[in-house]
């Protein structure tokens, strides 16, 4: 991947100057919803398909999923496929949203400290809009979700987008910002945009933080406080290591 190349302006600020969360196994554990539903829909239209088979195409937009889906025998038009699962997905959320414990915590305390947030997801609208009125009221400035930019996860134009809802473009200030994502296809997309990326390892089981270009990790956000993302993007402006 090709990272930015980031100025030498001096970073002295305490916080992050925005926090770009994605959602599924990030802010909400819904991964085992996708396979649920996933596993249904291979069951009842001939395919084979397995939780680890899930795990390999999480956080690619759903054309893939149903592609991958349909090369391993379910017999189901791709369009018809791909709706189906986020239909199911949805109508779960919407009776209740999986929070992962203490992600609202760090939404609500950056919202707080003055640090906007904006939800960066490969879902559709209707599952991003119910994230965000699901969340406490005004925690998120701006979502962007797959409806809002051609080129998803790994392509950077997704935190691009999300950057420039806040009118931020300048490579030196897009990395101030904070990107806090769990898979693959995500960590590419947000450590190429130039945000400072952090991993949440401890809700997808796959090693796609092992193999990231993630500033830093985390197993959880047990203690993650807005100074200690702030602190993260001081260390990284400054050159230093976190992992």
């Amino acid at each position: 991947m090709t990272i930015p190349t980031i100025g030498k302006t001096t970073y002295d600020g305490t916080l992050p100057r925005a926090a770009f969360w994605d959602m599924d196994g990030t802010l909400i554990n819904s991964e085992p919803i996708w396979h649920e539903a996933e596993l249904w829909f291979a069951k009842q239209y001939g395919g084979h398909w397995t939780e680890e088979l899930g795990w390999s195409v999480t956080g690619t937009p759903m054309s893939e999923v149903a592609r991958t889906m349909i090369e391993h025998g379910t017999k189901l038009g791709a369009e018809e496929l791909a709706q189906g699962i986020i239909d199911y997905v949805a109508e779960s959320e919407m009776r209740h949203m999986p929070w992962i414990p203490g992600a609202l915590d760090v939404v609500v305390a950056l919202h707080e400290a003055g640090v906007p947030n904006v939800l960066v997801t490969a879902s559709p609208r209707k599952m991003a809009e119910s994230a965000v009125a699901q969340a406490p009221e005004g925690a998120f400035f701006a979502y962007v979700c797959s409806d809002d930019v051609e080129k998803k996860k790994p392509d950077p134009a997704p935190y691009l987008a999300a950057a420039a809802k806040l009118g931020i473009t300048d490579p030196d200030e897009i990395a101030q910002c904070v990107a806090l994502e769990d898979s693959a296809a995500g960590l590419t997309s947000a450590v190429t945009a130039g945000a400072t990326t952090i991993a949440l390892t401890g809700y997808n089981p796959t090693d796609a933080a092992e193999k990231g270009e993630q500033f830093a990790t985390l197993e959880n956000w047990d203690g993650v406080t807005p100074e200690l993302l702030g602190d993260f993007v001081r260390r990284r402006l400054a050159g230093e290591s976190a992992r």
